[in-house]
């Protein structure tokens, strides 16, 4: 009996769309295809690579610190002077 790996990527929210297009390499198309083959078989909801990218762009920016930092000190209220 094989376990299922699950990807990191959890299950994902219904959320409002804004349509974006972006080019990249043949080789990371690949990837995400593998990547939603591994998240339709661990979740048993078949899914494109297209609906993983804004998780995965999410999931990332919130994982870097610098961004968060840079995110937090921008939008912190001004002190009255």
């Amino acid at each position: 009996m094989s376990a299922t790996k699950k990807p990191r990527l959890g299950p994902l929210p219904k959320t409002e769309s804004v349509k974006l297009t972006f080019a990249c390499p043949a080789s990371l198309k690949a990837d995400l295809d593998r990547y939603a083959a591994l998240y339709a078989q661990a979740y048993g909801e078949a899914v494109d690579a297209e609906k993983l990218i804004p998780h995965m762009l999410e999931a990332f920016m919130a994982g870097d610190r610098g961004f968060r930092k840079g995110t937090t000190a921008r939008s912190a209220p001004s002190k009255p002077t």
